[in-house]
């Protein structure tokens, strides 16, 4: 009995000992083009859903592409795909000793530092002339639409009063 107990404390030991981890996270910040040393808070959504404001960090659980866009008042909207690749511990048999086995955790930390570009202002009288051209280039895309038949004119009722309803009824 008492050798049954030991092992089992032997073994419950070495499960708790032995659960491994990966943290996974992105950290995102964001300057301005010309000064490199200094952040900017611009938004930022991962695959289109908001995460925060720069900078920020954010979990993620798999390797792959993911879609990146900051905004900030004054600045250009940036948009980029970044692919996070996996590195050499999370390929196949290894990954499975390392989230399972090994008994230490491991920070897989990606930090992505992003120039933000100044927004160009457009000169107010540029604008018309812009929008003209671009109205042309618009009527130039695909078949146009073929015109609409005129819509019938509405049935089945009597004028009562200057509207169009139902017919007055008679009292029988």
């Amino acid at each position: 009995m008492k050798r049954a107990i030991g092992r089992l404390a032997v073994l419950l030991g070495v499960a708790l000992a032995s659960a491994g981890c990966v943290e996974r996270k992105f950290v995102i910040e964001a300057y301005p083009i010309d000064d490199p040393h200094t952040n900017i808070p611009a938004q930022v959504l991962r695959n289109g859903q908001p995460i925060g404001f720069t900078p920020v960090d954010d979990a993620f659980v798999y390797y792959g592409k993911y879609d990146f866009t900051l905004i900030k008042d004054g600045y250009e909207t940036m948009h980029l795909v970044e692919k996070i690749r996996a590195p050499w511990y999370e390929y196949p048999p290894l990954d499975f000793f390392v989230e399972n086995l090994w008994p230490f955790t491991i920070h897989d930390v990606r930090r992505l530092r992003l120039p933000m570009q100044p927004a160009r202002i457009t000169p107010p009288d540029q604008v018309l002339p812009r929008a003209t051209e671009l109205r042309g280039q618009g009527k130039l895309i695909g078949d146009p639409a073929p015109p609409r038949p005129p819509a019938p004119p509405p049935t089945g009722g009597v004028p009562v009063g200057g509207v169009i309803g139902r017919p007055p009824d008679d009292g029988q």
